[in-house]
């Protein structure tokens, strides 16, 4: 149950609850979700555009910017509440695998942020020293590509703090039923 003081506090997917999220936390949601309305509005814009008959030359560079900022920020969320993808299944199938579901997953994950944040650098590296830009919109390209490096320091982060709140449903300890107790009629 929530504390009076607790608005912030709510349910989600694999975890029973969500303690209260930072500013930073919460600045990284609002991104999100600000690129998803972004390219909702910026597809309905192309598609009136193409009805039209005057189609809107930057909209499709913007939706893709959108969708890349969208999907890693969304991803560096999901691991603040332990929503991230689990391998409950074969924790399902191989019992013995349980006991190191919480070291392989927190290994696994930093691994993938240092390997995604490595080459993020790299990317935008290149896109600076190039002085790449996105053609229609005039940006430069390490605009949508710095959310690489972004994403990968604040999973890294989400995913110290889940192990906090959430270490029972990371390791496999809750969420994760045997095949005779999943059946609702047997």
């Amino acid at each position: 149950l929530m504390a009076p003081g607790d608005v912030d506090a709510v349910p989600h997917g694999a975890a029973s609850e969500t303690p209260r999220a930072g500013r930073p936390s919460r600045l990284i949601d609002a991104a999100a979700g600000l690129a998803a309305a972004a390219i909702v509005v910026v597809v309905l814009i192309q598609v009136v555009g193409r009805i039209a008959h005057a189609p809107v030359s930057w909209s499709e560079e913007l939706t893709r910017a959108m969708f890349i900022w969208m999907v890693f920020l969304g991803m560096a969320s999901s691991m603040r509440s332990a929503d991230a993808a689990r391998i409950t299944m074969l924790m399902e199938r191989v019992r013995w695998l349980r006991p190191l579901a919480l070291p392989i997953y927190v290994a696994g994950c930093l691994a993938f942020f240092a390997l995604m944040c490595w080459t993020g650098i790299g990317l935008v590296r290149t896109q600076f020293g190039m002085n790449e830009s996105i053609a229609t919109l005039g940006w430069p390209s390490w605009v949508v590509g710095i959310v690489m490096q972004l994403s990968a320091v604040n999973a890294a982060v989400a995913l110290i703090g889940s192990l906090r709140d959430h270490r029972d449903v990371i390791s496999a300890r809750k969420g994760v039923t045997t095949r005779a107790s999943s059946c609702c009629s047997c």
